[in-house]
Order: C-alpha cells, then sequence, then structure tokens
C-alpha cells in the first residue's frame, strides 16, 4: 500500500474512500503495531544496532519529579546500560525545579541540564516541549528516546519497546507507545481508547481531519522514540501541543507508513484534574488549528484567543479564573545555527 504524503484538504465524505481509508489503517496496524514482548530479546537488539551504528539517547523532561526520577534513572541505567548495553546516554532536561529533581538524578547516574542553560543566546521558553526541543541539541544519539519521569511502574519495556521498531526497519521513523492506564477487561476483549484528551478531543480532530492518524492509539503518550532527522526537521510546540503537532508534520512530511506503535500494557501514574485536562486541550486546539491553516486546509482563521475561562464555585459565588496559555514554536533544530556547527551540517 502506498500511503499518501500529504493531505492538504478535510477527507472526503465519499463512502468508497472512506473504505480505502479503513483499509490503509487496518493494514498498516497489522504491520506497523508491536507488544513490547517481540522485542524480549534484549540482547539480541544490542546486537542488531550494533550492525547498524546507530547510538541511542534516552531523555527525561523534568520538572519536581524527585520522588519517581531516581527510580527511572536507576532503571534505565542498570538494565539498558550496564547489563545490556543498548543505551548510549541518559539525560534529565529540567525546567527549573525547586525541589531536589536534578540533584537525585544526578546522584543515580544520569547526566543533568538545566533547559535555560542549553543554547543560552536564545530567550529562556518553559515547557515540556522547550526540554524536548534542546534535547535535540544536548543529546548525542542518532535516535532519542523520550520518556515522562513521572511513571510508577517504569521498566526496561519503555525504552527498548520503542527503540526497537527502529533498529530493525530502516523505514520507520518515529515509534509512539500505548498502554492501559489500567482500562477495564471485559469478555478477554481489552479496550485500546487512550487518555480522556485523546478521546474527547484529539481523536474526533483526527477523524474529520487526518483519518489516518487515528490509527495511533495514544496520540498523546509522553513516552516516543524518533530519529533524529526527523526530529531536527520539525518545530516544537513548547506546550501542550507538541505531541499533536508532531505527527501532524511528520505525517505531512512522510505519511503513516513512518510511524509504527509499541503496546507497553501498563502505565501508571498520577491523574490529573478535569480544569488541568482543560488547559490541555485549549492549547492542544490552538496547536491543531495552527497546522491546519499552515497545510491551507482553512482559510481566513481568525485570530485566536489566548485565554481560557473557567469557574470556580465558593459557597454560593462564583468565580471567573482566566488563564493565559500561548502555544508558542521553536523553529525546526536545523535551523539553529550553533546546532548545525555542533553536528557538522
Amino acid at each position: 500500500m502506498k500511503f499518501n504524503r500529504t493531505i492538504r484538504h478535510p477527507p472526503s465524505s465519499d463512502p468508497r474512500e472512506a473504505k480505502r481509508v479503513g483499509s490503509s489503517i487496518q493494514e498498516w496496524i497489522d504491520h506497523n503495531t508491536y507488544h513490547h514482548s517481540d522485542f524480549r530479546d534484549i540482547r539480541k537488539l544490542v546486537e542488531a544496532k550494533k550492525e547498524s551504528g546507530q547510538t541511542i539517547s534516552v531523555c527525561i523532561p523534568t520538572l519536581n519529579e524527585e520522588k519517581t526520577i531516581g527510580k527511572t534513572v536507576v532503571m534505565v541505567k542498570g538494565e539498558l546500560m550496564d547489563r545490556h548495553p543498548l543505551v548510549d546516554e541518559i539525560a534529565v532536561i529540567d525546567s527549573g525545579s525547586e525541589d531536589n529533581t536534578r540533584e537525585v538524578a544526578a546522584e543515580f547516574g544520569a547526566d543533568v541540564y538545566l533547559a535555560s542553560d542549553i543554547l543560552p543566546d536564545l530567550e529562556p521558553k518553559r515547557g515540556k516541549g522547550e526540554n524536548l526541543w534542546k534535547a535535540i541539541y544536548q543529546l548525542k544519539g542518532d535516535i532519542i528516546c523520550y520518556i515522562d519521569a513521572d511513571i510508577k511502574n517504569i521498566h526496561s519495556r519503555f525504552v527498548y519497546g520503542l527503540v526497537a521498531p527502529l533498529i530493525y526497519r530502516p523505514e520507520v521513523r518515529y515509534v509512539k507507545a500505548f498502554y492501559d492506564r489500567p482500562l477495564v477487561f471485559s469478555e478477554g476483549v481489552r479496550p485500546s481508547g487512550g487518555g480522556r484528551v485523546t478521546e474527547i478531543l484529539v481523536r474526533p480532530l483526527f477523524s474529520l481531519f487526518f483519518p489516518e492518524l487515528t490509527a495511533v492509539i495514544q496520540p498523546l503518550s509522553g513516552e516516543y522514540a524518533v530519529r533524529r532527522d526527523v526530529l531536527q526537521q520539525v518545530p516544537f510546540p513548547i506546550g501542550y501541543g507538541v505531541e499533536t503537532s508532531h505527527l501532524i508534520d511528520v505525517y505531512d512530511k512522510y505519511g503513516l507508513s513512518a510511524f509504527a506503535q509499541t503496546d507497553l500494557d501498563q502505565r501508571v501514574h498520577r491523574n490529573q484534574a478535569t480544569t488541568d485536562l482543560g488547559k490541555m486541550a485549549f492549547g492542544i486546539l490552538r496547536a491543531f488549528l495552527a497546522r491546519l491553516k499552515s497545510l491551507g486546509m482553512v482559510k481566513d482563521l481568525p485570530d485566536l484567543s489566548v485565554i481560557l475561562r473557567q469557574f470556580q464555585a465558593r459557597d454560593t459565588k462564583y468565580e471567573e479564573i482566566e488563564y493565559e496559555i500561548r502555544e508558542e514554536e521553536r523553529p525546526p533544530m536545523i535551523t539553529i545555527p550553533e546546532y548545525k556547527e555542533k553536528f557538522g551540517l
């Protein structure tokens, strides 16, 4: 199956087109969806990595994660650097934690960087996407694997399950994780939905504008592995929209066949309040609409407000709370002179 590299307009309502999209989605799922147990032979994976000549960096973006960061670093370093030499580098990129996140991470063996110290001539910005973007400059690997720092059931599968498709299949460029959070089992069928924002916002938007991307089971998962030559070519929203924008940009450039996804079974982490999810949805929607405009899929899009309004009740009084949420973007790293000089581009 040859996938279209770019969709410049909303998908057709023609039933034949819908059938074609459904067929391409199922074919992709059959060939590009894995379970982490497919790669349980880590020694074999290490040998394949050596033969390919690729290097792997693990990046953990942090902000006040002292309770979980130590366990994460110990797992990656102990299992995938000391015991099995799969990972070449593990680094924490920190947003300015006010607890002991950086100290704990360094004590257990990670390279630790303050995001504001990387490319210091640029005006510093706060946000997870900023850390992910600066990791491209700071880290050395041909493949960068991002994992969140708040995973309570961290396991080596969160790394080897994501980098393996990139090692074994040169045509794959971007691998996403999916997992239960946990989800309910019913008569042997496991629901494969994502989080609340995925199912309420992102999946409906993808269904309307990028139907093939609905094949990505958890588009907002914070765990994914990507080739450097892809990461350096895409812009990075510094806020909530970074994962959604990545999928659209990589899909626009390479098509669905560039992606793979791996089932990591279960991810246990802290749940966010509904009001916080509202902030996330607001940022994602702003980033999504910006992508539609840049791709020429919508015209005459008005200037969008950066103010999200929510309400809270105090006894019989109702208070409106305003949050300013801007989805600023960093340009593709390949356009940064310091990066080009460092990597000889």
